[in-house]
């Protein structure tokens, strides 16, 4: 690039003690949909995690002993910001990660506000126990204090959306907290620190470096002073965040990934069932943990199902992610769409068929997108259960599609994967509604609708698809300390 490109780079800072602070070396980031740098970003280590750590711990006396109702009130005006620069911001996400405009603006950043929002609102609301002993004069009651400096590392594919979810309930509770966003997905967290002193955050309550997993998530798990840990990402990441963080027994909160069935009985509303079962695969580029990859459905339908859904697909448009009439925009990377085509591949040397979508239809883009990762919404069928496409997480807009004949099967067969994440089942019979919902090894199930979701809930998954729970009293819960304190009278 010539010099006066580079000098028109977005150059990110960290963000520590109130300030922002240069690093001695940053890294590229790149714009998805076009292939060129956007922006370079801090390659931070031990020593700039070690101030914000410093930062966080001497913030911490004062947050924590506001009241409840004075953190609200600043998480309140922390969202009225965001949802003042909505517009900015939602052009920054989309550029920054790929997703198309659209998205950014109806879902990322409206749930980005709404999630300070949330919790400003249900700190007011939780209440402690109490129980008595009169035989022996006794009162027992419980009472939460935080826990001290949070460490937070969120993922690249709704970034500014999931690192709010978890900076939200960690201050709201009193925690003051070091963050460690996606060194892919940087700059909606770095706008984001612009705000907080205008909200009223104090300075070293929200602590913000910027680096890669290696060197700077590595050095935050690793911190004696960090006393929790809350990770979305990847298995094999959460593998290394546990066993780094086991030697000073931290608290872990993990959001990993899902292989998520969709069960389509003979008995579903088509009508609703398809054009949502298209936005559950593809929402997103894919790139949605709670996308749905495996979609099983009932023999007597198939074919039509088949069909109709092929056609729906074919209808969703790929291209330029600030194009408003656009469905899906660019993947996160270059390597990661590499990975994706794989699984496509792979599909096909197995002697499944691809029905639309990559390899079988031309991917027109726009001239300045030629370079960018596109790929189009793709269906593949006659895949065996056992194939690395139906076991193993893709991540991207790629959905497999097999039929089944009875319940108890497909029960089994949407269980046979190590994840367990969310699943959706279609169909009018409500007892069988339930009967499955029950049986399936899922954190969250979804019937005759996807993604809705009430924060009040909780949120998480069963075996590989992580620990812990998030959502009002899961999050307060995990966030605080507990105490009993026992008094004789």
């Amino acid at each position: 690039p010539t010099m006066a490109h580079s000098q028109a780079l977005l150059v990110l800072e960290n963000f520590i003690g109130g300030k922002f602070v240069p690093c001695s070396s940053y890294i590229d980031s790149y714009n998805p949909s076009t292939g060129d740098v956007y922006c370079r970003v801090p390659d931070s280590g031990k020593e700039e995690v070690e101030a914000a750590v410093k930062a966080a711990k001497d913030a911490f006396p004062i947050w924590s002993a506001k009241s409840p109702l004075e953190r609200s009130q600043i998480l309140n005006k922390l969202a009225d910001l965001i949802e003042h620069d909505l517009e900015a911001f939602a052009q920054a996400e989309s550029k920054d990660q790929g997703k198309t405009i659209t998205f950014a603006r109806t879902v990322d950043i409206p749930r980005a506000a709404h999630n300070f929002r949330f919790f400003a609102s249900s700190i007011l609301h939780h209440v402690t126990e109490c129980t008595e002993m009169p035989a022996m004069g006794c009162v027992h009651y419980t009472s939460r204090a935080p826990v001290g400096v949070a460490g937070l590392i969120s993922p690249w594919n709704l970034p500014l959306y999931l690192l709010t979810w978890k900076i939200a309930p960690a201050i709201a509770c009193g925690n003051t907290v070091v963050a460690k966003p996606s060194e892919m997905t940087s700059v909606t967290a770095w706008m984001m620190c612009k705000l907080l002193e205008k909200a009223g955050v104090p300075p070293g309550v929200v602590n913000v470096v910027f680096g890669t997993g290696a060197k700077a998530g590595e050095a935050l798990v690793c911190h004696p002073d960090v006393p929790l840990i809350s990770f979305t990402g990847s298995t094999l990441t959460a593998q290394r965040i546990t066993e780094r963080s086991a030697p000073h027994c931290k608290r872990l909160s993990l959001e990993l990934g899902g292989k998520n069935p969709a069960i389509i009985f003979d008995d579903a509303d088509l009508s609703q069932c398809i054009p949502t079962t298209v936005r559950s695969s593809f929402a997103n580029q894919g790139e949605i943990c709670l996308c749905t990859s495996r979609i099983f459905v009932q023999r007597g339908i198939y074919s039509e199902f088949l069909k109709r859904f092929v056609a729906e697909a074919k209808k969703w448009k790929t291209g330029n992610p600030s194009d408003p009439t656009v469905d899906v925009g660019a993947l996160i990377s270059k390597e990661h769409l590499e990975k994706v085509r794989n699984y496509v591949k792979k599909a096909q040397a197995e002697g499944a068929r691809v029905l639309c979508g990559e390899g079988v239809d031309p991917l027109a883009l726009p001239p300045g997108n030629q370079k960018g990762y596109f790929m189009l919404p793709t269906v593949i069928t006659e895949v065996k259960d056992e194939s690395c496409c139906m076991q193993e997480e893709i991540f991207g807009p790629v959905t497999c599609v097999v039929a089944f004949d009875t319940e108890e099967e497909v029960i089994r067969r949407a269980n046979s994967v190590k994840y367990g994440l969310a699943a959706t089942v279609w169909s009018g019979n409500v007892g069988r509604v339930h009967r499955v919902a029950h049986r399936l090894q899922s954190g969250l199930v979804w019937t005759n609708c996807w993604l809705v979701r009430d924060l009040n809930l909780p949120f998480g998954g069963m075996k590989a698809s992580g620990i812990g729970r998030e959502g009002a009293k899961d999050s307060y819960e995990f966030f605080t300390e507990v105490k009993t304190i026992t008094i004789k009278h």
